[in-house]
């Protein structure tokens, strides 16, 4: 009965909570690897920083790891290639992990950014997964933006991680200097040079992807002011839902402060898509974003660009910076992806081999099962639901069908002790790895130093957390 979970966010530590409390026997192991060195995945490096309340669930995450039968492995790397910044990890095998453990839960999550396929490999875009990760310094983050540089920023989509990214830039950094927001950070934000943000979107308003929640935060900023929308978009239809109208009503009322009256400004674009981007005309500093303006198709499902419609010609619009946000996707290198599904192949949280039939003791839970939807809950509800699978076969003696193709995935079911693999025990030895004991110690060290600076925390990367926990190494 040793459980070995692959991924260390959220989904990963609500699987080993459940696990943990519905098979009480003092046998049970449950073995939680992270190739990032930091657990709590999107907890650290994927929440807003002015959000500290949705942090909370780290204090239940605590609690799982007090049990004397769990163990978290930090900076090891499972089954794929390590992601740039990552090349220290301490890679193992699947096969390490075949020969150890009874059962493999995949809790890798949606790592990577969707693209948008006219923006590709353009100089003056960065995918907002590459923003996030540089304000929460997530150890592949990107060079900082020259937000010193920048006037305007356009971010492609409208959900809640666009709207974080507009409420990032158009924040008076006095504000965010309380939070986790590393020093790094703070210092460009408070060079930045950024007044306007045009956040773009396919479909109109009654389609929007944020939250009333999250928009109300953007129109109460202080120092910011948002462009009003044509009132005739904002009608609610008859089908509409209670939050489709709170959101439509919101965006009625508008910002708090007048358009024009405040430092920074802010608009909802609404039916432009990008076709393309261009460099700066002759004279000028900004490149040229080419939006088309949009339309649903036969079905009313889709909005599709209308690039000949000689009465709706396209917009361009000079910007200093797009970011698009449209997303999130697994690792191709991920065992048992899917690229028509941007995920691993599953049915009821049990992995499933190319020809979809269901494998022996391999699960997967939350974004790297289901894609990248849904809040913390409903994550939390989705992993207790795969550890309910889980524990139901551990206390079951009938197996699921093996697939022959996929054999070398196969679980050992008689794994010879309580240990990692033997790699990961060296490692350790060699103070390449964290445990969470060794983590609850940075944790402190970093809300220590954040309080000398009158704030939440202040974060260290992996060569710092090193040097603290081991400064004579």
């Amino acid at each position: 009965m040793k459980v070995a979970i692959v991924g260390g966010g959220p989904s990963a530590f609500y699987v080993a909570s459940r696990l943990l409390s519905r098979v009480t026997d003092s046998r049970l192991r449950v073995h939680v690897f992270d190739r990032l060195w930091a657990p709590h995945g999107l907890v650290r490096y994927g929440v807003a920083p002015d959000h500290p309340e949705v942090k909370n669930c780290t204090n239940k995450f605590d609690q799982v790891a007090a049990d004397e039968r769990f163990r978290f492995y930090g900076n090891v790397n499972v089954g794929a290639p390590p992601l740039p910044g990552l090349s220290k990890t301490v890679q193992l095998g699947v096969g390490d992990i075949r020969q150890n453990y009874s059962h493999l839960v995949f809790a890798t999550g949606c790592a990577l950014p969707a693209l948008h396929t006219a923006l590709l490999n353009s100089p003056w875009c960065m995918p907002a997964l590459g923003f996030v990760h540089w304000y929460t310094q997530h150890p592949s983050a990107p060079p900082p933006p020259a937000l010193d540089s920048l006037t305007h920023v356009s971010l492609i989509g409208n959900g809640n991680v666009a709207l974080d990214v507009a409420r990032i830039l158009l924040t008076p950094p006095s504000v965010l200097d309380k939070y986790d927001v590393p020093q790094p950070v703070l210092e460009v934000l408070h060079r930045s040079t950024v007044r306007h943000v045009d956040i773009i979107a396919r479909r109109g308003p009654i389609n929007a992807a944020f939250t009333a929640k999250e928009l109300r935060e953007l129109i109460n900023l202080p120092d910011a002011s948002m462009r009003p929308i044509e009132p005739s978009l904002l009608v609610p239809p008859d089908s509409a839902s209670r939050q489709q109208s709170r959101i439509l009503q919101l965006l009625a009322k508008g910002s708090r402060n007048p358009f024009g009256s405040t430092p920074k400004t802010w608009a909802l674009e609404f039916f432009k898509s990008p076709i393309g981007i261009s460099p700066p005309p002759p004279g000028e500093t900004q490149p040229l974003l080419h939006l088309a303006h949009t339309a649903f198709d036969a079905n009313g499902q889709i909005a599709v660009p209308q690039i000949d419609t000689p009465s709706a010609p396209p917009q361009l619009l000079p910007t200093s910076l797009v970011i698009p946000s449209l997303g999130f996707r697994a690792e191709p290198a991920t065992p048992f992806f899917d690229a028509t599904l941007g995920h691993l192949r599953t049915q009821a949280g049990r992995i499933l081999d190319k020809q979809g039939r269901v494998l022996h003791n391999v699960y997967a839970s939350g974004w790297a099962a289901n894609g990248a939807k849904g809040v913390l809950a409903t994550t939390m509800m989705d992993a207790y639901a795969v550890a309910d699978v889980v524990s139901g076969d551990i206390m079951n003696t009938e197996q699921a069908q093996i697939s022959p193709s996929e054999q070398e995935f196969v679980m050992n079911l008689t794994p010879t002790d309580d240990e990692p693999p033997s790699l990961v025990g060296e490692a350790c030895a060699a103070r390449r790895i964290i445990t969470y004991a060794d983590w609850k110690r940075v944790d402190q060290e970093e809300i220590r130093r954040g309080e000398l600076l009158g704030k939440e925390r202040e974060r260290m990367d992996w060569e710092a957390a090193r040097a603290f926990l081991w400064p004579t190494m």
